[in-house]
């Protein structure tokens, strides 16, 4: 644990503190113009956009990525090679079609069991695509560089575990609120189950094991893409405007959870630039995914 808060005093003595300051203002007007004004909405249900599903998020995604960005240039002298603004375009198109894209299958006759499986298949098929297009991104950009945090050498677990210990009475707190009881457990997209799923909690299991996957495309996005891929051309600065963009997918949750993602963002975001690796964010993100899952069903969400 004291690497890690070796790693946060190092970070909060280095940041220029006027990027972080104007970012965070910024992020803050943005997420006051989505929950005032329904911001997200009305991007992605847009009459003028083409695809708004699509585009909505693209242009959300693109101005809460890019600002920062913006910010991070008038303050130092930063080169923008080719390759790093095709990455700052590529970013935000990614995770609108991660996001924006809806697919279906015809799996089973069974209307009940169609419904089931799409719901199961709606994570890992998401994370295989965005891995793969990571990839791709990778062999293009950063070959010869980190691949993306894939890597736990010499990566210590108990301070990760003593994270999670720490989030258990914020979580049991969130769990007593209507807005969180709204949005979780996901584990209701699935219910009822159809009536020949037995035993039950082998399907609720597999439906969590399927969201939980997501979770690694995230972290593979966002930490390891978005701050070890583009330390290439900033270095350490690559972690606020990362932030701010984990904080604008967050859009559509409870308040307190989209807030809060902006200072998770900045943590997992120290943590990961320095050891290099997506696996202790991945598993405190899944670990807190998994515990609003059971504290929401505790609650009484599902």
């Amino acid at each position: 644990m004291k690497e890690i808060i070796g790693y946060i005093k190092g970070f909060a003595r280095e940041v220029d503190k006027t990027v972080l300051i104007f970012s965070s203002v910024f992020i803050a007007l943005m997420v006051g113009l989505n929950y005032g004004a329904s911001l997200e909405k009305r991007l992605v249900s847009s009459d003028v956009l083409p695809y708004s599903q699509l585009t909505g998020r693209v242009i959300m995604f693109g101005i809460c990525f890019g600002v920062p960005y913006l910010i991070l240039s008038f303050r130092k002298k930063i080169k923008f090679p080719a390759a790093l603004l095709c990455c700052l375009v590529i970013a935000p198109c990614l995770f609108a079609l991660k996001a924006g894209i809806d697919l279906e299958w015809s799996i089973s006759r069974d209307h009940e069991w169609n419904i089931f499986w799409n719901e199961i298949l709606y994570w890992p098929v998401r994370t295989v695509g965005m891995s793969l297009l990571l990839f791709a991104c990778w062999k293009v950009f950063n070959r010869q560089r980190d691949n993306y945090g894939l890597s736990a050498k010499d990566l210590h677990w108990k301070p990760y575990w003593m994270m999670l210990v720490f989030m258990v009475p914020l979580i049991a707190i969130a769990s007593t609120q209507p807005d969180f009881l709204h949005t979780y457990p996901k584990l209701k997209n699935i219910l009822p189950l159809p009536g020949d799923a037995s035993p039950g909690w082998y399907y609720k299991l597999l439906y969590e094991l399927a969201y939980g996957s997501d979770f690694f495309s995230i972290e593979l996005f966002f930490r390891g893409f978005l701050v070890i891929g583009f330390a290439k051309w900033v270095g350490k600065d690559a972690i606020i405007p990362m932030a701010c963009f984990y904080c604008s997918i967050h859009f559509g949750k409870p308040l307190g959870e989209c807030i809060s993602s902006y200072f998770g963002g900045l943590l997992l975001g120290i943590v990961s630039y320095h050891t290099r690796s997506i696996y202790g964010g991945l598993m405190v993100h899944l670990g807190i995914a998994w515990l609003m899952e059971v504290g929401a069903v505790i609650g009484g969400g599902g």
